[in-house]
């Protein structure tokens, strides 16, 4: 079980980094999309990646303990942990970054497509 929660971290962790890094360069580098971020810039660049690692693997962890020892359904156990991770990767969008336009609508985009992506890559496995 150590080595399927390990594995389950790194993969999720790498998925992450690649698809919320690739979204961020999208929408900032390639769209310029204004409504949900102004510029790009490599500090907040930087700063997605950051967030990620912080806060991936804990998502990841407190997914893997709650569906094993808690009492509560799996999607209720994911709804949760999601809006925690939208909430401080906004906070930190916010307090830290240069270039976010709503940071927090940025924070939700991403990580709903990154979820449903890692829902339907599990589903297909």
């Amino acid at each position: 079980m150590t080595t399927n929660i390990f594995v389950a971290l790194v993969v999720s962790l790498f998925l992450t980094l690649i698809f919320e890094t690739g979204f961020y360069l999208l929408v900032a580098r390639l769209l310029s999309y204004k409504p949900l971020i102004e510029q790009f810039s490599r500090k907040d660049l930087i700063l997605v990646l950051c967030v990620n690692i912080i806060t991936n693997p804990v998502v990841v962890l407190l997914y893997w303990i709650a569906a094993a020892y808690l009492p509560i359904t799996p999607i209720f156990a994911l709804i949760v942990l999601e809006l925690s991770a939208i909430a401080v990767e906004g906070y930190y969008y916010q307090r830290y970054g240069s270039g976010f336009v709503r940071p927090y609508l940025f924070a939700f985009i991403v990580n709903a497509l990154s979820c449903g992506f890692g829902v339907l890559l599990s589903l297909l496995m």
